[in-house]
């Protein structure tokens, strides 16, 4: 039996991704939130910590009161508690593998704190930092916390995946995170922000342009996103130092990454 319907199944085709509304239970949310402050404290807000990397915000935070508000991203976590659980839940795996292949690894994961004052992220493709040999990628973001347009949701561009990749360039704003690259040759027009809740889901394509905006309110926005591929997958080129691979789901008799 499928795990995607057949609406499903044609948004993926037609728009390059797939809504899923209330997937996790508002306690999954609360602990992910748990654990990665709890992260980002025994960090000090940057840096190693056991083997997650925690990335603080470029542009400082001057209500920062706590370490987390001064955190951007943490990286590294699908091996840690509730994220392994999560990134090898059938229920979500068994969806991806719909859209990959039945074997998969899941390459790297990331929270994202976006803390009020926050700058977005520009238009771009997944793709972009996924020099691999066979693409697509498929992205899985969780709304922990409530996304609304004041504090900074995601704004995707149905059909861009069919586009292809297109040309990055370094983002030009003073304050701008490490590694951040935009998209500024096409119609972005057509944009839809996804407002979600907690729980909600987004499967995404890897060549879906896609971009978030500041967060101009008074609450965090948090989100915790994982990045799956074949496992049989390839790097070109250097390995990227946030990427971990971890195998989620295997044939019997596989022998591939551990």
């Amino acid at each position: 039996m499928s795990a995607l319907t057949k609406d499903q199944r044609a948004s993926w085709e037609a728009n390059g991704f797939i809504r899923i509304d209330g997937f996790a239970s508002r306690q999954t949310c609360d602990a992910m939130l748990e654990r990665v402050i709890e992260i980002a404290r025994q960090s000090g807000g940057a840096g190693l910590q056991g083997g997650a990397l925690v990335m603080p915000e470029q542009k400082p935070n001057p209500n920062a009161q706590h370490p987390e508000d001064r955190v951007s991203k943490v990286f590294k976590l699908h091996r840690d508690s509730v994220f392994h659980e999560f990134a090898k839940a059938p229920e979500l795996v068994d969806r991806v593998e719909e859209l990959l292949v039945p074997e998969l690894d899941c390459f790297l994961s990331q929270f994202i704190f976006k803390s009020p004052g926050a700058m977005g992220q520009p238009w771009h493709q997944d793709a972009h930092y996924f020099p691999f040999d066979r693409p697509p990628q498929v992205g899985a973001w969780l709304a922990v916390s409530e996304a609304t347009l004041e504090n900074g949701p995601l704004y995707v561009l149905p059909g861009s995946h069919r586009k292809g990749l297109c040309e990055h360039v370094p983002d030009p704003r003073p304050g701008s995170n490490f590694g951040y690259m935009e998209v500024q040759s096409e119609d972005t027009s057509a944009q839809v922000p996804l407002l979600m809740e907690p729980g909600d889901l987004l499967l995404f394509h890897s060549d879906l342009m896609h971009r978030s905006t500041d967060n101009v309110s008074q609450v965090r926005r948090a989100a915790m996103v994982y990045h799956f591929a074949d496992a049989g997958t390839a790097q070109r080129g250097p390995e990227n130092f946030v990427n971990d691979w971890m195998p989620v789901r295997r044939a019997a008799t596989a022998s591939t990454r551990s």
